[in-house]
């Protein structure tokens, strides 16, 4: 007859038993949910994400190593803001779709645009408004910066506007013509003649000092 201390004796053995087969699997190829490889080239962009959900604090620095990823991707300086023009001209149209009931809706698309704008704005004027001075461009550059205060000041308007005001969409038009506008002087105009001026060195300069001032104001 088997004692209790046969039982007990078989149950340690079989516990010894399962934890060496759970270890002998996982070193045979097995990987962890918390595993920062994907078996792709996406382990460095998951693992950014994984540390911050799995351990509940880091979010801002995985946010800031995601846009820096993004922003590294997208190329040199001049194709990083004409991104982001198209994007927040798309924002524009999401607005513009809207109706006078989608108050909610309009508040947090006006401030997904006013924060888009305000990076915008501050990377040019910080970096590449600069340069553009250095380069004898002052004049452009001058004049693409006082445009800036323009924008301000129709962030200002619609943020402090009724969201359900029937002139809101009127001015949502007349801004986006406005930021249209200021970025097709950029990218067909301003940006080419520069970029052509200057050497790979100088570009490249600025594109990391440009991406450095944006992820401050991330």
């Amino acid at each position: 007859m088997a004692t209790r201390t046969d039982n007990r004796d078989r149950t340690r053995a079989a516990d010894r038993n399962s934890s060496s087969s759970t270890r002998s699997n996982r070193s045979s190829g097995e990987r962890s949910a918390f595993s920062w490889n994907g078996g792709n080239n996406t382990g460095p962009l998951l693992g950014a994400l994984a540390a911050g959900a799995a351990i509940g604090i880091g979010a801002n620095w995985a946010r800031k190593f995601l846009m820096q990823q993004t922003e590294a991707m997208a190329g040199d300086w001049d194709d990083i803001l004409a991104l982001e023009h198209k994007a927040t001209l798309a924002t524009f149209d999401m607005l513009l779709t809207t109706g006078d009931t989608d108050t909610m809706k309009r508040t947090l698309l006006i401030k997904k645009l006013s924060y888009a704008l305000e990076k915008h704005a501050h990377m040019e004027e910080a970096v590449v408004y600069p340069a553009l001075r250095l380069a004898n461009e002052t004049v452009d550059a001058d004049h693409l910066e006082h445009e800036h205060g323009y924008v301000k000041t129709f962030l200002y308007e619609l943020d402090n506007m009724a969201k359900d005001s029937p002139n809101f969409l009127a001015r949502v038009r007349e801004f986006r013509e406005l930021i249209a506008q200021h970025a097709k002087m950029e990218e067909e105009q301003v940006f080419p003649r520069f970029k052509t001026a200057i050497g790979e060195e100088q570009n490249a300069k600025i594109t990391s000092l440009m991406n450095k001032e944006g992820v401050k104001m991330n």
